[in-house]
């Protein structure tokens, strides 16, 4: 019971955090989860995020980039099966270490880049990356909302959140037919959902306040300590 409420507790100020800014869920809740419960680790995690991001796409649709989803959900689609040959080939200190290493250094670069817009090629190579981090760790929100931290609130919100819906689906199917996805993990998602449904809907009071500098700072802090957290861990 203890587990359960301590859990609760995370998965719900995460939702808040994601439905709120667009990004954060996994970066809460994959340390937590790493420490106390990593066999749900990633498959809970991207089944919980499935309604959330679902219900920050659907809140904002009309403000979707679609031409560039269409780049990072091709890209993520290639990526995922990369994601699957590190999860076997590296071990999870080397894994952990090259995506803390280059999730600091993408922050870094961008607190001094000038402004700039999302073009094919770094969708097209941002959904690469994230195939492979997300479906090896449960981690992909910060090289996505480095892609579009000058993008205004709505378009970062549902554009992170249809690429992360899209391509969580695709890394929940190539580890069911790899035989990655295990019952326990599934009922663990079920019985957190609540928590879930309950963050997002309290975002709702708050999402459309956040936006401009707020937004791209808050960014790029969850970016900077998911990458140090990872580091350090790793």
């Amino acid at each position: 019971m203890t587990l359960f409420l301590i859990l609760s507790a995370t998965v719900f100020v995460a939702a808040f955090v994601q439905g709120a800014i667009g990004i954060g869920f996994a970066l809460i809740v994959a340390p937590v989860f790493g420490i106390l419960a990593p066999e749900y680790l990633p498959v809970t995690l991207l089944i919980l995020m499935l309604p959330l991001n679902f219900h920050v796409a659907w809140r904002e649709r009309g403000d979707i980039d679609r031409p560039g989803a269409g780049w990072i959900t091709l890209g993520r689609f290639f990526g995922t099966f990369a994601g699957l040959w590190m999860l076997a080939a590296l071990s999870g200190s080397q894994l952990g270490l090259a995506v803390g290493w280059f999730t600091v250094i993408a922050a870094a670069v961008a607190l001094l880049a000038p402004r700039f817009d999302p073009n094919r090629p770094a969708a097209l190579g941002v959904g690469l990356f994230t195939g492979v981090t997300e479906t090896a760790t449960g981690i992909g929100g910060p090289p996505l909302a480095l892609l579009y931290q000058h993008a205004a609130g709505p378009v970062l919100r549902s554009t992170v959140a249809t690429c992360f819906f899209v391509g969580e689906l695709i890394s929940l199917v190539v580890l069911a037919v790899m035989g990655m996805l295990q019952l326990s993990q599934a009922s663990a998602a079920l019985i957190l959902m609540p928590a879930v449904l309950a963050g997002s809907a309290l975002s709702r009071l708050t999402h459309a306040h956040i936006s401009g500098k707020a937004l791209r700072y808050g960014v790029l802090i969850f970016a900077v300590v998911s990458g140090c957290f990872l580091i350090l861990k790793s």
